[in-house]
């Protein structure tokens, strides 16, 4: 038999901060804080946020726990939507270097596309924490990815399937944090050979509409009844556009897996349309990232040393998301 990567019962989050500096695009300002009070912050208490997308439910979910954080230490925050351009990625840290921010958060850009960026805030000692970006030169980091997402999903999909199957995987090579879940799915898929893999690169903006059109175009060539056949998305986002696409053709055949556990992916589990999701506590991350970045302040970035937060992560079925809605209301929120 082939080896079987195992079920983890602990699903966490891996999250990584850098210190770097950049400079940045215009932002819109979430509001202003009263005064910051002693041992917050030196060296200004604007904290700005890049976003690979500000509309996804998880990256709102990091940005609202990171401001929820920043303002109770009496900083204000403005977000910048990179809408998946690393160039506006680099524009925005950079323009928040100009406007001399306390601390720059990069949520999904990697690291390795941000040089001009990165390279600005660290020359002027900014600190850079990075929610899937990877470590770089950041004081803090957290994933999303790898074991503690990709492979319950992973997992839960090859309990459906078998050892025999076709699965349509909707990628996001741009995000580290996609990259990281793919390259995790695909070590785990290696191990089963009768099954497979047809990959589609889906687009931001645009991946519902993107989901949708390679779902389409995979079920002509997949007929109901010919094999087992499942869908699985670096995030859920995807899986819901290629779930549309699904329903639309009246097919009730197709298993469909997805990560981040947004809100509408919870319901889409509720009401049968999703088979399974990741849940992950974006806004635990947000707030974690923003308590450790001003532990590195404080240190001295120079002197801090960088490290990963351990946030968990849950797998949802429809064998477990009443008790789950139960212990998170949260999570339709």
């Amino acid at each position: 038999m082939t080896k079987r990567y195992s079920m983890r019962r602990r699903t966490w989050a891996a999250a990584a901060l850098t210190l770097a500096a950049g400079m940045a695009l215009t932002a819109c300002s979430t509001g202003t804080a009263p005064s910051a009070p002693a041992g917050s912050a030196a060296g200004g208490k604007l904290l700005g946020i890049v976003s690979i997308t500000a509309t996804d439910a998880n990256n709102a979910r990091v940005i609202a726990g990171a401001t929820e954080a920043a303002k109770a230490a009496g900083w204000t925050v403005e977000v910048v939507d990179a809408q998946g351009n690393a160039d506006q990625a680099n524009a925005a840290i950079r323009n928040f270097v100009s406007k001399k921010a306390g601390a720059i958060f990069d949520l999904v850009f990697p690291t390795t596309s941000l040089g001009a960026g990165l390279d600005a805030a660290k020359e002027a000692g900014i600190p850079v924490a990075t929610w899937g970006g990877g470590l770089g030169t950041a004081v803090v980091m957290t994933t999303g990815a790898g074991a503690p997402f990709a492979e319950p999903a992973t997992n839960a999909l090859l309990e459906k399937l078998g050892e025999s199957g076709s699965v349509l995987a909707l990628t996001y090579r741009t995000g580290q944090v996609c990259r990281d879940r793919e390259d995790l799915f695909d070590k785990i898929m290696a191990d089963h050979p009768g099954i497979k893999v047809t990959k589609n690169e889906v687009n931001i903006p645009g991946f519902l509409q993107d989901g949708a059109k390679y779902a389409t175009a995979w079920l002509a060539g997949h007929p109901a009844g010919s094999e087992k056949l499942a869908v699985w998305g670096c995030w859920e986002d995807p899986t819901l556009g290629a779930v549309s696409a699904i329903q639309q053709q009246n097919r009730t055949d197709v298993f469909t897996f997805g990560i981040n556990g947004s809100a509408t992916a919870i319901k889409a589990v509720q009401d049968g349309n999703l088979t399974a999701t990741v849940y992950e506590d974006g806004k635990a991350e947000g707030a974690k990232m923003f308590e450790v970045t001003l532990q590195a302040i404080e240190a001295g970035v120079d002197k801090f040393e960088p490290q990963t937060v351990d946030v968990p992560g849950i797998l949802v079925t429809a064998d477990n998301v009443e008790k789950f809605l139960t212990d998170h209301a949260e999570a339709l929120k």
